[in-house]
């Protein structure tokens, strides 16, 4: 029999089935860090959302064999002290190619038609008393004609594509940052920033993409253009982008994520009160739909670990 240590069970709203194994199922709803260690003595198979699992808890952890993420981003995990022990990680990619996707364009529309500063005007009652039938003194723009660059292109990428496609939006891809050799369909990073009325963050956060966008990258950009970040919150320089914002250098940002999560001690992008920001606490990702699909592969993750044959590796 396998125990099964599930440590932020809390980050997934849905049932999981029953793996197909013999085994024993422990949820907590929350682990803190102090808590980790103590939560997986004896266990087989770790499941984490984003609950840190690093050397220092590996190293006094022999009997765990799995860590099955329940998410595709992997960054809490550290894989070289992972292979080193042949600890398995498995994580569930493609699980909302519609969700995030679908959250993305929401943010774009919000902020090109200005949905905030529409509703903070309906709030302050401004159409209630207006002499026009309308109040459209707040600029609104279309997304037809328009061009969005991606920076990343894996699947949620790729169906951020298909949607902006179906606006009329022009899509240019970028090539890796510090390359110069552009391959077919690609266009240099720094291009890419410049002609771009949208910008739209879809890579893994390590090493080399962490404070990806920075003052020198912002600068760069289009002084109406948005920047949609639903990836991880450290490719952003967040000061940098609050400044941009706040001296009107850029358009507007839409948010799902951010450096640290739940930001407990604050935020630069939470102290603004600006209608061209919106800030979502990290939901993109959440539709029933995603986390039924994700709750499904993560059992099928385990089960396929337990027969020999893992699947979704990452380590």
């Amino acid at each position: 029999m396998v125990t099964i240590v599930f440590l932020d069970r809390g980050t997934v709203t849905v049932p999981f089935r029953k793996p197909s194994i013999p085994h024993e199922w422990l949820d907590y709803e929350y682990t803190a860090p102090e808590e980790t260690i103590e939560r997986l003595r004896g266990a087989t198979i770790a499941v984490t959302n984003k609950i840190k699992i690093r050397e220092a808890e590996l190293s006094v952890l022999p009997q765990l064999k799995l860590i099955a993420i329940t998410a595709t981003g992997f960054d809490n995990v550290d894989l070289a002290a992972c292979r080193k022990r042949g600890i398995v990680v498995a994580n569930v990619p493609g699980y909302a190619r519609a969700s995030v996707p679908e959250h993305v364009m929401m943010l774009i529309l919000a902020l090109r038609r200005n949905l905030p500063a529409y509703q903070k005007a309906i709030h302050a009652g401004r159409w209630q008393h207006s002499a026009q039938p309308t109040v459209n003194d707040i600029p609104v723009e279309d997304l037809h004609g328009t061009s969005l660059g991606l920076i990343g292109y894996g699947d949620l990428a790729k169906g951020v594509e298909c949607l902006a496609r179906a606006f009329g939006m022009e899509i240019l891809i970028t090539e890796h940052k510090e390359v110069s050799q552009v391959r077919p369909g690609r266009t240099l990073f720094q291009e890419v920033l410049r002609r771009s009325d949208v910008v739209s963050l879809h890579t893994p956060l390590n090493d080399q993409t962490r404070n990806l966008i920075g003052p020198s990258e912002l600068a760069l950009m289009k002084r109406t253009a948005l920047l949609i970040n639903a990836a991880r919150g450290g490719l952003v320089d967040e000061k940098a982008l609050m400044e941009a914002l706040r001296e009107g250098r850029l358009g507007g940002a839409g948010v799902d994520v951010l450096s640290v999560e739940p930001p407990r001690e604050g935020n630069p992008l939470l102290d603004l009160n600006l209608p061209n920001l919106i800030v979502t606490p990290h939901i993109a990702w959440t539709s029933r739909q995603a986390q039924e699909i994700l709750a499904e592969e993560v059992v099928k993750n385990i089960e396929a670990f337990a027969a020999g044959k893992p699947r979704n590796i990452v380590s």
